[in-house]
């Protein structure tokens, strides 16, 4: 069924309160990467050109309510104020800044707009009840607007009251970020072409168990990746060294061996390293014979292959999650080939789950190489487990 959408509600002359994902990396007052401002853009653009009064809010870090001394260390560093500075580079309206979350200055400042202006309000997690979804914080965030737009896909598995609360008690719909973000992670999980190809990467199994396990339903391959890999070597009975090991899953790890069969793909070849550096002494070896000293940190030349092979004339393909250590130069091969076999792809729909994998694929100069990057890594996790995501669940239905 279809979600509402921000077309499907009259915005004109209308107070619009959006939840935008400007959760941006900021050090010393600085942004030094803003493509979640820029993801949200479109959505904005729209509202000002459709002569709404727009308010953002956002969450920004995190902030320990727990102890005082913290919280207003955790305030002062997660400011939005830079942020709402660069969205006044990149709109072409006012942007005004205001640098709480509730109370007479924000109420004033948004009874002061005009058409085609925005607010962005001070970061939602200054609120301790901003995720526990405090039903008092949502009616009063609610009572501040006349409608709500969802355009935060990185924090919609999140049931917080800037996600859920608000959208309950306002009429709502979601944000062009969104929308793209849910039609593409569901054509490509829930309505794939075939063959379909998934690969999961990243260091933990515990981290992907549910992933893994939908996967081997829908997809003809999963290939593994990265440090969750090493937990599979040791339920086949392989030394692993000091390779990222999670004993307590390693039975979990027996049991998909058991159930997916040819299925599940795992690395024939590893590159391994005497210690966690990028001038390590490294080399490569076959499966079953990783020193108890070594560790393995990334795939080997003929796992590429392999997972080249599989990858060949593949129409879906869906990766989370890195297949090494791509942070260190000596270690960042295995991701950047895989990388470069997927973006090579004719006619497929290729999808990238946010996360590691993403940034690995925009640092390595790939990131108009995909059909689709998500902006939500824990948000399209939850969506490739099968779940719902109660951000979009909570958006009414077109009728």
């Amino acid at each position: 069924m279809e979600k509402m959408t921000v077309r499907d509600l009259d915005v004109q002359h209308k107070k619009v309160l959006v939840r935008v994902d400007f959760n941006v990396p900021i050090k010393d007052g600085v942004i030094s990467e803003d493509n979640r401002i820029v993801a949200a853009l479109p959505t904005i653009q729209y509202l000002l050109d459709n002569k709404a009064r727009v308010i953002l809010f956002s969450h920004l870090g995190k902030v320990n309510h727990k102890d005082p001394e913290k919280t207003e260390s955790d305030k002062a560093k997660n400011n939005m104020a830079p942020v709402a500075v660069r969205l006044g580079e990149l709109v072409d309206a006012p942007v005004k800044f205001v640098d709480v979350t509730r109370g007479e200055k924000l109420e004033k400042a948004i009874a002061q707009m005009q058409d085609g202006e925005v607010v962005v309000m001070q970061n939602t997690r200054y609120e301790a009840g901003e995720s526990k979804n405090d039903p008092e914080l949502s009616k009063y965030w609610a009572s501040l607007a006349d409608l709500f737009v969802s355009d935060a896909f990185g924090t919609s598995h999140r049931a917080h009251a800037s996600t859920v609360g608000v959208a309950e008690l306002l009429p709502s719909g979601l944000g062009f970020l969104v929308e793209k973000e849910v039609k593409a992670l569901a054509s490509a999980v829930y309505e794939p072409r075939r063959p379909f190809v998934a690969i999961v990467g990243g260091a933990k199994v515990s981290d992907k168990i549910a992933v893994v396990e939908n996967l081997l339903t829908i997809a003809d391959k999963v290939l593994i990746g990265g440090g969750m890999a090493y937990t599979f070597f040791k339920a086949l009975g392989y030394e692993v060294g000091q390779s990222l090991l999670e004993e307590d899953r390693v039975e979990l790890a027996k049991e998909f061996l058991a159930k997916a069969q040819d299925k599940l793909v795992l690395p024939i070849d590893n590159v391994i390293a005497d210690r966690f550096a990028a001038d390590a002494h490294s080399k490569v070896v076959r499966n079953s014979e990783i020193p108890h000293d070594y560790m393995a940190l990334d795939i080997g030349p003929a796992t590429i292959e392999l997972f080249k092979k599989h990858l060949q004339g593949a129409k879906t393909v869906v990766w989370n999650g890195p297949m090494g250590v791509f942070e260190l130069e000596p270690f960042a091969v295995g991701t950047l080939e895989v990388c470069r076999a997927i973006s090579s792809l004719e006619d497929a729909n290729t999808v990238i789950g946010g996360g590691d994998s993403a940034a690995a694929a925009i640092q390595l100069g790939f990131k108009d190489k995909f059909t689709h990057i998500s902006t939500g890594g824990g948000a399209s996790l939850q969506f490739m487990e099968g779940k719902q995501l109660p951000g979009i669940e909570v958006i009414a239905n077109k009728e």
